[in-house]
C-alpha cells in the first residue's frame, strides 16, 4: 500500500455524553450540532455553554470540533444564523458543515478564517462540483454517499480541496439535498433537520426505501490508498457504545493499515445494524440485499451489548488556537431584487405529451437529456447526478442535444454548470438548487439566467426573496432521486396513497400523490410578487396537459385532489 497521510477520523456526537466517547475512543475530530440550523434537531444537542467546554474538552486532548449549521435558512434567520456563527468563531470551533450557499459565502465575507466544510447536503458528486466549492471558500466537500469505489478515487484525484466520506452508518435512500418527500408529505423537511423518515415505512406492502446501514471497515485500506482525506462516521442519534464501539474500531484500522475482519464487523453490528449491513454503493453491487428494517433481534442485540468505555488517552499535542475577538457585524445588506419581465416554463417526461398549445403558452419547453426530441422542444432538463464516470456519457447526449435544436438547460448541481456552459446553452436554476432565501438567489442571478426557488417555499417566504421569484405552479413534484431502483412504477403506502416511479438521469425518482395547482389562485401568486411560473407534466397525456394549460389561462378551480403553495 502506498504511503498516504492517514485519514482523519471523524465522530459524530448527539450530547457531551457520546463526545466523551469519541475522544475516548481516539477520533480526531468530533462533530456536533448546536441548538439550531443543523441537520439532526431531534438530537439533544449542544447548546452555548456546552459548546464552549466541548471545544476546551477536544482541544486540550487534541482533537478538533465542528459544528453542522446545515439546514438551508430562510431570509429572517440569516442574522440569526450569523450571530450564532459569530459566537462559534469566538468560541475557537475549528470549522463549519454548512449546506447553504448564500449563507457560506456570508460566513466567508464575515468571518474569512473560518474553515468550511460543504455538507453532503450540497450533493457534492464530481470534481466540478469540489472545484466550484472551492471557489466558495470551502476547504472540504463531504461526497455524496451514493459515489462508488470509482467515483470517490476520480473524485479525490481531481478535486482542489479535501473530500471527506461516509464509510459508517445510516444512509438515506434520496441522494443527500434531493429529498422533498417529509417536507411536501408531512410538513417535516429533511432540509432543515426535522425528517420523519418516510423511507423507513412500508410500501407495497414491504420495505423497498429503507436501506441497511453503511459499513466500509472491509474497505479501508482503499480508501486510505486514495486519498480520503477524513472518514465520517454517522450517529448523531446514537448511543455512547455505538459510537466507541465505531470509532474504536476505525481508529485501530487507520492505525494499523487494515481492514476490518468479520469478527470485528460483528462487534459493529452488535451495537447497532439494520439487518446486517451493506457497502452496495461503493462496491457498485446495488441490489436488495441493501435493504434492511431495524427488527427484535437488531434491538435486543444492542440492548445487551456490553461496551466498556474507557480513556484511551491517546497521545497528542493540545490543540491551540488564537483568541478571536469578533467585533459586532453589521446585518447583511440585502439584494435588490430584480425584474426582467414574466414567463412561463414547463418540463414534460414524455415528448408525446406535449400538446400544440404548450408552444403558444410556454417561452420554455423542457424534456429529459436522455429523451429530448427535436422540433417538439427548445430546453433539456440536466439529470438531477452525474458522478465523474458518466461526464462523458452525459457530454455527448448534450452536443446532440444542442444539434437538434435545444438551446435552454435547467441545471440542479453546481457540479454541471461549467459543463453546460462550455456548450453554449443559456443556464436556467433548477428546483434542486434548493434557493432558500435572498443570498443564496443572489448566486444563483449570478450563475443562471433565472431559477427556480426552492418547492418548501410557503408564499410569504417567497415574498421575502429579494431577487427574481420562479416557482413551480403545476404538476407532481419531484420528492426522492433514489440511485437504488425500486423496480415498480407506483409505491402504495400504507394508507392507500400512491406514489408514481419515473426515470430522470438514468435513476428512479418517486412522484408525489397529488399536483400542485394554482389556477385559481393567481391573486395569490402575484401577491407573493411571483415573476416565472413553472409546470411539471407527468402522467397527464396529451389531453390532459392541455386541460391543464386551458384551466391556468382561464384560472379555474379544479374539483381532484391537490397540493397548495400556502
Amino acid at each position: 500500500m502506498e504511503n498516504k497521510r492517514k485519514p482523519e477520523i471523524l465522530s459524530p456526537a448527539g450530547n457531551f455524553e457520546v463526545l466523551r466517547a469519541a475522544v475516548y475512543a481516539g477520533a480526531d475530530a468530533v462533530y456536533i450540532g448546536g441548538t439550531q440550523f443543523n441537520a439532526r434537531m431531534n438530537a439533544k444537542n449542544f447548546d452555548r455553554a456546552s459548546i464552549k467546554e466541548a471545544v476546551d474538552f477536544c482541544h486540550s486532548r487534541g482533537v478538533k470540533l465542528y459544528v453542522t449549521l446545515n439546514t438551508l435558512i430562510y431570509d429572517r434567520q440569516i442574522n440569526e444564523a450569523l450571530e450564532f456563527t459569530g459566537f462559534l468563531y469566538n468560541s475557537g470551533v475549528d470549522a463549519l458543515i454548512v449546506a447553504d450557499l448564500g449563507f457560506a459565502r456570508l460566513v466567508r465575507e464575515l468571518y474569512p478564517e473560518m474553515r468550511l466544510h460543504a455538507s453532503t447536503q450540497c450533493s457534492g458528486h464530481n470534481a466540478e462540483a469540489a472545484k466550484f466549492l472551492s471557489e466558495m471558500g470551502f476547504s472540504r466537500m463531504v461526497c455524496a454517499r451514493e459515489l462508488s469505489e470509482e467515483n470517490i478515487k476520480r473524485l479525490v484525484e481531481k478535486s482542489p480541496i479535501e473530500i471527506e466520506a461516509f464509510v459508517h452508518g445510516a444512509l438515506c435512500v434520496s441522494q443527500s439535498g434531493q429529498c422533498l418527500m417529509s417536507s411536501i408529505i408531512g410538513g417535516r423537511s429533511g432540509n432543515r433537520g426535522e425528517c420523519a423518515q418516510p423511507c423507513r415505512l412500508p410500501y407495497n406492502g414491504r420495505y423497498p426505501l429503507s436501506l441497511k446501514d453503511n459499513c466500509l471497515a472491509a474497505h479501508v485500506t482503499k480508501l486510505i490508498k486514495m486519498g480520503i482525506s477524513a472518514l465520517k462516521i454517522e450517529g448523531r442519534m446514537k448511543s455512547p457504545d455505538y459510537v466507541y464501539t465505531a470509532v474504536s474500531l476505525y481508529r485501530r484500522l487507520v492505525d494499523e493499515g487494515r481492514n476490518a475482519t468479520n469478527a470485528e464487523i460483528g462487534e459493529l453490528m452488535a451495537v447497532f445494524s439494520r439487518q446486517g449491513f451493506t457497502d452496495g454503493y461503493f462496491t457498485s453491487r446495488i441490489d436488495e440485499k441493501m435493504l434492511g428494517i431495524r427488527t427484535g433481534n437488531d434491538k435486543e442485540s444492542t440492548r445487551t451489548a456490553n461496551v466498556n468505555i474507557v480513556d484511551k488517552k491517546i497521545l497528542r499535542d493540545p490543540i491551540t488556537t488564537s483568541e478571536h475577538l469578533v467585533k459586532a457585524q453589521k446585518a447583511p445588506q440585502f439584494p435588490k431584487k430584480a425584474s426582467l419581465g414574466k414567463k412561463r416554463s414547463a418540463r414534460f417526461y414524455n415528448s408525446d405529451n406535449i400538446p400544440d398549445i404548450a408552444e403558444e403558452y410556454f417561452d420554455e419547453i423542457y424534456l429529459p437529456l436522455d429523451r429530448f426530441k427535436k422540433g417538439v422542444a427548445n430546453g433539456i432538463v440536466m439529470p438531477p447526478v452525474i458522478p465523474e464516470s458518466e461526464i462523458e456519457e452525459v457530454k455527448k447526449a448534450l452536443e446532440k442535444a444542442k444539434s437538434n435544436g435545444a438551446i435552454h438547460a435547467l441545471v440542479g448541481n453546481v457540479g454541471h454548470i461549467e459543463l453546460v456552459r462550455s456548450l453554449g446553452f443559456v443556464l436556467h436554476g433548477d428546483f434542486r438548487m434548493n434557493v432558500y432565501n435572498s443570498f443564496s438567489a443572489d448566486i444563483c442571478s449570478e450563475l443562471f439566467d433565472d431559477f427556480i426557488l426552492s418547492p418548501e417555499l410557503i408564499l410569504p417566504q417567497i415574498r421575502d426573496i429579494k431577487n427574481r421569484r420562479s416557482v413551480i405552479v403545476y404538476g407532481k413534484l419531484p420528492l426522492m432521486t433514489l440511485e437504488k431502483p425500486v423496480k415498480t412504477e407506483v409505491l402504495k403506502d400504507r394508507r392507500g396513497v400512491t406514489f408514481s416511479v419515473v426515470q430522470e438521469g438514468g435513476r428512479d425518482i418517486i412522484l408525489n400523490s397529488v399536483p400542485t395547482y394554482m389556477a385559481d389562485y393567481y391573486d395569490r401568486l402575484e401577491g407573493a410578487g411571483i415573476d416565472n411560473m413553472h409546470f411539471i407534466f407527468t402522467d397527464e397525456g396529451k389531453r390532459g396537459a392541455e386541460a391543464v394549460i386551458k384551466a391556468y389561462i382561464q384560472k379555474l378551480p379544479t374539483k381532484k385532489e391537490i397540493r397548495r403553495i400556502k
